[in-house]
């Protein structure tokens, strides 16, 4: 029932859109629409019964821009990862969601990066998008490495888009660590359950002297961050 709720509060939010887009586009205006979409996005945690334990923060300074980098075990996991950030955040996100009536204008307006995963000169306009935006506004950008949700809650293999955004924009990874969300609201499953997630903001990983070249040490050292409190709190 609780899902459902969140289902209308959502619609409800859409309405919302239809006059607040072009007012906000009139008035040149983007944070007003991504605040109202965090306080939906609270609202719908607080409806769902889902208990937020977020450490870390302390290690992040809210004015300088980052790649936050977070393990994706369900559907959760974006919104509540959104909400938790400090400072202005954009996201890199799958082309298909901005199909969406409304809330696809939406997003592009507030300065969502769409992808194409379909080839890789799609990939690299995106990444090229981003690192402006973040050295334009002084956006940070959250990107899921593993590219989709775990089926199994294991930690899946990571893709190289986000690390080479973090090599563009010149910005520090922030290995995020979320546990809980699996066992809420796996892939697959359409209803959340009530309880606890916890989520760790890691101490931010520089890219300065890393090149395409030595990407897979970076690579290696934001997986083992996430992996290490997985596997010691999990």
């Amino acid at each position: 029932m609780s899902t459902v709720l969140v289902f209308v509060l959502f619609l409800g939010y859409l309405i919302f859109l239809v006059p607040a887009l072009p007012l906000c586009a009139l008035l040149g205006r983007r944070e007003p629409l991504v605040s109202a979409g965090l306080a939906l996005a609270r609202l719908g945690r607080a409806v769902l019964g889902i208990r937020m334990e977020v450490s870390g923060l302390d290690r992040l300074d809210p004015r300088t821009p980052y790649v936050f980098m977070p393990n994706h075990a369900s559907f959760l996991d974006g919104p509540l990862v959104m909400m938790s950030i400090p400072g202005a955040t954009r996201v890199i996100l799958k082309k298909s969601i901005l199909r969406v009536p409304v809330l696809g204008q939406a997003m592009r307006y507030v300065e969502f990066v769409p992808v194409d995963r379909k080839g890789a000169e799609g990939g690299k306009r995106s990444i090229a998008r981003a690192a402006a935006l973040m050295g334009e506004r002084g956006y940070s950008f959250l990107i899921f490495p593993e590219g989709t949700r775990t089926r199994d809650g294991s930690l899946q293999p990571f893709r190289r888009g986000g690390f080479f955004l973090a090599l563009a924009g010149g910005a520090p990874i922030v290995p995020v660590t979320i546990r809980g969300t699996f066992e809420l609201m796996p892939k697959g499953r359409w209803f959340s359950r009530r309880g606890k997630v916890r989520m760790t903001f890691h101490d931010p990983v520089p890219v300065a002297g890393h090149t395409p070249e030595t990407m897979g040490g970076l690579m290696d050292e934001v997986r083992r961050a996430i992996l290490l409190d997985l596997e010691e709190k999990g």
